[in-house]
């Protein structure tokens, strides 16, 4: 049984992902990696900002320089302008009566921006946890866990919401539920990772009240 959820911000929460990427992309190109939005979708969806350049380093195969500041500053120009909660969001959270919090590989001062802009600050304020607070962001368990220790939920009967395979990684790993929302990310890719995919978050509270499939 499901007795508290844990949810993802971005692309979850609020629809900060095709922003979040086009910049990053522009970013790590101008770096000296070239980047597009779909290698950025594929490869760092769901991951914090120290893994993102961890793994463009690998790969660059020598240091680059670090993007964080201006990634943070362009997007944020851009969420206060045309950001919005992901389709159906607020309708599914207003169903849903199980404790609850949120679990981002952003920053406090991203999720600040982007659920205020989105008028879910309310709703979550006091219940947010970092990457930035543990030494692992996803797919490690590590957040996660600190979420739900924070919260004094049990992992085995916790739920995580989540849109990318980084964090249906995460969540399996601490023996959590996976709910995996495949509105941008390949529902097999998800899958795979262990998740359990759903389309439309109209879906989320039937699927929350339900047994794990």
């Amino acid at each position: 049984m499901t007795e508290a959820v844990i949810f993802d911000c971005d692309g979850v929460l609020v629809d900060t992902e095709l922003i979040s990427n086009t910049v990053l992309a522009g970013l790590l190109t101008q770096a000296g990696l070239p980047t597009t939005l779909e290698d950025c979708l594929r490869d760092y969806r769901g991951r914090s900002m120290t893994s993102v350049m961890e793994l463009a380093t690998q790969r660059h195969g020598a240091p680059l320089p670090d993007i964080s500041d201006r990634y943070y500053a362009e997007t944020k120009a851009v969420f206060v302008r045309e950001l919005q909660p992901v389709p159906g969001v607020i309708d599914a959270l207003d169903r849903i009566a199980l404790p609850s919090c949120v679990a981002s590989s952003g920053p406090h001062h991203k999720m600040e921006v982007t659920l205020r802009r989105t008028g879910l600050w309310e709703r979550f304020e006091g219940r947010l946890f970092s990457a930035t607070e543990v030494d692992r962001g996803k797919p490690a368990p590590d957040l996660f866990l600190h979420a739900a220790r924070s919260m004094g939920f049990v992992a085995a009967s916790t739920a995580v919401v989540e849109d990318s395979v980084a964090g249906v990684e995460a969540a399996c790993r601490a023996g959590m539920r996976a709910l995996a929302f495949a509105r941008g990310t390949d529902a097999a890719a998800l899958a795979a990772a262990g998740g359990e995919p759903f389309e439309e978050m109209s879906e989320l509270p039937g699927l929350l009240a339900a047994a794990r499939r």
